[in-house]
């Protein structure tokens, strides 16, 4: 599955507002994304909650996954940006 690794840019890691966006994001989409941290398992990143789990701190690097590349494009953008602004 093709993949993108990015570094998170809220300023407060992917906490509530920034993973509800995110999450709103993948439903409009209609196409599964993930998201991974820490070499971890992916994720599903059309759920806030689990995205939430990842634990990823401003900075730290994941790994957005999806066959869609528009879809994998536009989270992979939303990650990288400070939600929390």
């Amino acid at each position: 599955m093709p993949s993108k690794t990015v570094a998170v840019g809220s300023s407060v890691g992917l906490h509530a507002r920034p993973a509800t966006l995110i999450a709103q994001a993948v439903a409009e989409t209609g196409v599964p994304v993930t998201i991974a941290a820490g070499g971890g398992s992916p994720v599903d990143a059309g759920s806030a909650l689990l995205i939430m789990t990842l634990g990823a701190k401003a900075g730290d690097e994941v790994v957005v996954s999806s066959e869609d590349e528009a879809a994998l494009e536009r989270i992979a953008a939303m990650v990288a940006q400070d939600l929390d602004a």
